[in-house]
């Protein structure tokens, strides 16, 4: 059974850093495609930001430049460091993953990010 968990969300003030991550077990890592996709109250689920499993990054126009997506492949774990926040990046963030061989999904179960002053 293929199980993410996330951790790092919070609160943070307005031009801050937070650092997201998410452990995946039960499964072959590096074959995996990850990605970090938010959802904001009324809002649809948006992607942020994805890693293949070689390593190739694309993120939102709307993070560029602020936020950082990685893996440790040797740890099992994807990252996401946001910095710069803004109150629009208010909202939960959720760890996704794609098996490459079948294109199976899973989800991670989510972690709150609060933006404010």
């Amino acid at each position: 059974q293929v199980q993410l968990v996330e951790s790092g969300g919070g609160l943070v003030q307005p031009g801050g850093s937070l650092g997201l991550s998410c452990a995946v077990s039960g499964s072959i890592f590096s074959t995996y495609d990850m990605g970090w996709y938010r959802q904001a109250p009324g809002k649809q689920r948006e992607l942020v930001a994805a890693i293949s499993r070689r390593g190739s990054t694309n993120y939102a126009d709307s993070v560029k430049g602020r936020f950082t997506i990685s893996r440790d492949n040797a740890k099992n774990t994807v990252y996401l460091q946001m910095n710069s926040l803004k109150p629009e990046d208010t909202a939960v963030y959720y760890c996704h993953a794609r098996r490459y061989i079948d294109s199976m999904i899973r989800w991670g179960q989510g972690t709150q990010v609060t933006v404010s002053s």
